[in-house]
């Protein structure tokens, strides 16, 4: 299957609940780390729904 290279680039902090609890869903916690998932329509929601404090790589 199919990855997806994840790495949160923007602060939490001012964000709403359901933007941090998404966060900490994909695996990310504090500024840049990075996380490989697989590539499921549920992560890429996910990913749409924090878009502005994470790059995507693949």
């Amino acid at each position: 299957m199919a990855t997806v290279k994840i790495t949160q680039t923007g602060s939490p902090i001012r964000r709403t609940k359901d933007q941090r609890a998404t966060l900490i869903g994909l695996g990310l916690n504090k500024m840049h780390r990075t996380v490989e998932l697989n590539d499921t329509p549920e992560v890429r929601g996910m990913i749409r729904k924090v878009q502005h404090m994470v790059s995507v790589e693949g």
